[in-house]
């Protein structure tokens, strides 16, 4: 990864001896053949958020989230990153069983025009911010077949095995959709920063995040939220001493910053702000 005042950049390498790719029209669903994916939350709040995905023939997929799924989605396929500049190349032959294939690599600039849409004051970043950033990689199974690659079928299905995914930053689920998980991308120029701590606010965003979980999770069982705080927190140690509001639908559940300066706050839906 680099940046400078124009552009987000990204290259990565994609090794592997069966290199293949069959979608050639922008905005199809890139994963249903191998390729390589770019998530990028802005301003860390899991709502509106960026999706890149292109495959060996060049072909890309850009979206915007406007919230996870498991919070409502919806997709935004129509977002482009307008500006966005892409390369691949192959080192062997694509959609060549035969050949002496090694890998194939993408050189990815995105600019801050676009991005910065969803942004923290709709700018880019400044040195010493960090965004919320992951990779996946999408590999399917194959097999040669009359001197085609194909996806190899599961005889009890009678359908593809399911796709194998790697990711840059380990999120201990496979679902890209969970931003809270994302790595962290502090930029940083010549003159550093060289290393990155979480801040004490991250981790009490993160505290604030486990209360959602476990509040949507006692509405599953109950078909009601809660504002028992000690119900939500157990015997475990917190640094947080939250407050929960409920309606018959909605939540909301707010912490001081380790300044005390702001309150954050994050709802049913997974938002999490500062006000």
């Amino acid at each position: 990864m680099l940046w400078d005042d124009e552009y987000f950049y990204f290259a990565a390498e994609l090794i592997e001896d069966q290199i293949w790719a069959t979608l050639t029209e922008r905005e199809s669903v890139i994963f249903y053949d191998n390729d390589f994916e770019i998530f990028i939350d802005p301003d860390g709040d899991t709502h509106q958020y960026y999706e890149f995905e292109i495959n060996a023939l060049n072909t890309v997929w850009d979206l915007m989230l406007v919230k996870p799924y498991r919070d409502g989605g919806p997709p935004v396929n129509a977002w482009d990153i307008y500006g966005l500049k892409t390369a691949v190349h192959i080192d062997g032959e694509l959609n060549r069983p035969d050949a002496k294939n090694r890998k194939w690599s993408v050189e990815v600039a995105m600019p801050w025009t676009s991005l910065r849409e969803c942004a923290a004051e709709s700018r880019p970043p400044i040195k010493g911010e960090f965004w919320r950033v992951n990779f996946s990689r999408v590999e399917w199974q194959t097999e040669v077949q009359e001197g085609e690659y194909r996806k190899v079928i599961n005889p009890s299905t009678g359908t593809s095995y399911p796709e194998d995914n790697w990711v840059w930053s380990p999120m201990g689920i496979i679902n890209m959709h969970y931003p809270e998980l994302w790595g962290y991308v502090v930029f940083a120029d010549e003159e550093g920063p060289e290393s990155f701590e979480i801040t004490a606010d991250e981790r009490i965003k993160w505290e604030l995040r486990r209360l959602y979980y476990r509040e949507r999770n006692y509405f599953e069982i109950h078909g009601e939220f809660t504002t028992n705080v000690r119900l939500l927190m157990g015997d475990e140690s917190w640094s947080i001493l939250p407050k929960i509001e409920t309606t018959s639908s909605l939540f909301q559940i707010s912490a001081p910053s380790s300044d005390e300066k702001v309150i954050f706050c994050i709802r049913e839906d997974g938002k999490l702000w500062k006000e």
